[in-house]
């Protein structure tokens, strides 16, 4: 194939600058989605103890409040889904990000149980917008040949944000309480949306898609984004014809998006699970409420070094083996935290669960981003988020109805291993899109080639 005539980077500097901005600020917005996640279970052992709080409320109200948040995060992202493709990324990012924010901070002052429900529910719609745009943002702007890595970095936000809401609740939750600790959750409202407001471009890919070909041309230069690729995935037949959710479940993306959907499900129910009751299952194995508290810590920081790790070797080989091999990895590592194991190779085990379960979903996200074609990958990703995120609603239900019937915590790490298990299959599962991996490709060449046989910018044709 002939190179066609187009826009690309001239100063590959400047794409990177602008895509390290882009990182920066969705990977500190999903650090609040892991927060939240997290810092529900933190307090839920205070919260449960003392009726003073908001109420008394048993295991399995407590799995349900907990839940809340996750299906204002599915409603928001179909929300999002919905008009993501026609509205833009940057719009959404922002408003997703206001609007979070405030809802943890009226979270704060909850001071009934359906309050605070209702609360969890609201903030989750913000999450929920921002998590569906997150990967459609970061797909089009990371550079050829490393999009699982960027992906990796703004994903793991989520995890890192559980190692920030841990260690937060080991410091401070006596001495500010659990208000205190979600007055915490609204600080981007003031620190990081002033920033996204200046830094955060819209996507040249998307305005293309659009038919805004001028405006497009113009962010291309502001921004150093290639927009090459559209024109060889056009040009290659590679993309529907129709947009939104009317591309995601045409011919060509119907059957994946299914199957993508279900790996999200797999990878949520075991991230949203396992955040919330662990520290409560391991109190069942006799370790006291503070000391608890380390390890969802070991199992975010797993997460996080382990994600970043796996999504360069999902560059080099391709994301789906590796996510199918991480899956794997988390069903025998909850196996094995099943046994009488000396502590540090238990804290070993949780990372290694960490990887294979909060990691895995990390990739998961990454690999939908960049399944789908610019005119579906909005609606694609908020698609398999929200499927991903009944699977997030039932995790928290799952160990809410196995400590109020008493059942061990063993039970609980072969269910959600078994879970894990599914991921896999389904992964292997999910069919590759041929011309766009050939797309990719050839965009890879022509951008390694440019030092020496650059294209110019110039008019689209």
């Amino acid at each position: 194939m002939s190179q066609p005539q187009s826009v690309i980077a001239e100063n590959p500097q400047k794409e990177a600058r602008t895509a390290n901005w882009v990182a920066f600020i969705i990977c500190a917005a999903l650090l609040f989605d892991g927060y939240d996640l997290v810092i529900y279970g933190t307090v839920l052992p205070g919260l449960l103890a003392d009726p003073g709080q908001i109420g008394a409320f048993d295991a399995v109200t407590a799995g349900l409040l907990g839940s809340w948040a996750l299906i204002g995060v599915l409603v928001g992202s179909l929300a999002c889904g919905a008009v993501g493709d026609f509205f833009g990324r940057r719009r959404l990012m922002l408003l997703g990000i206001a609007w979070f924010s405030v809802g943890m901070f009226a979270t704060a002052f909850a001071t009934s149980v359906p309050a605070f429900g209702a609360l969890r529910f609201a903030t989750g719609l913000g999450l929920g917008i921002v998590i569906a745009s997150a990967g459609a943002t970061m797909a089009e702007f990371a550079p050829a040949g490393k999009r699982q890595f960027y992906n990796a970095i703004v994903y793991s936000g989520i995890p890192a944000g559980g190692v920030l809401a841990s260690i937060l609740g080991i410091l401070f939750l006596d001495s500010i309480g659990w208000r205190g600790l979600f007055i915490i959750g609204s600080l981007p409202l003031v620190i990081l949306l002033p920033i996204a407001w200046r830094k955060l471009p819209e996507s040249p890919r998307w305005l293309l898609s659009r038919g805004r070909e001028q405006e497009a041309l113009a962010a291309a230069q502001r921004t150093g984004v290639p927009l090459i690729e559209e024109q060889i995935i056009l040009q290659a037949g590679a993309a529907p014809q129709k947009s939104g959710f009317a591309a995601v479940f045409s011919r060509q993306f119907a059957g994946a998006a299914i199957l993508l959907g279900l790996m999200s499900f797999c990878g949520l129910l075991l991230t949203y699970g396992l955040n919330t009751w662990l520290p409560k299952i391991m109190e069942g194995y006799g370790y006291g409420r503070t000391y608890s508290l380390f390890f969802p810590l070991a199992l975010n920081l797993g997460a996080v070094a382990g994600g970043l790790l796996a999504s360069r070797l999902a560059d080099k080989s391709g994301p789906q083996r590796v996510i199918a091999a991480t899956f794997a990895l988390a069903t025998i590592s909850l196996a094995l935290m099943t046994f009488s194991f000396p502590l540090p190779l238990l804290f070993a085990f949780i990372a290694l669960a960490g990887i294979g379960t909060l990691g895995t979903q990390v990739l998961v996200y990454g690999f939908q981003s960049n399944y789908f074609t610019t005119n579906a990958r909005a609606a694609g990703v908020a698609w398999c988020a929200s499927v991903g995120r009944l699977g997030g609603v039932l995790g928290p239900i799952i160990g809410g109805w196995l400590a109020a019937a008493g059942i061990g915590g063993s039970t609980a790490f072969y269910l959600y291993g078994a879970v894990a298990l599914v991921g896999a299959v389904v992964t292997v599962l999910v069919p590759r899109q041929r011309k766009l991996e050939e797309a990719g490709h050839t965009v890879e060449e022509i951008v390694e080639g440019r030092a020496e046989d650059s294209v110019p910018a110039g008019q689209l044709r």
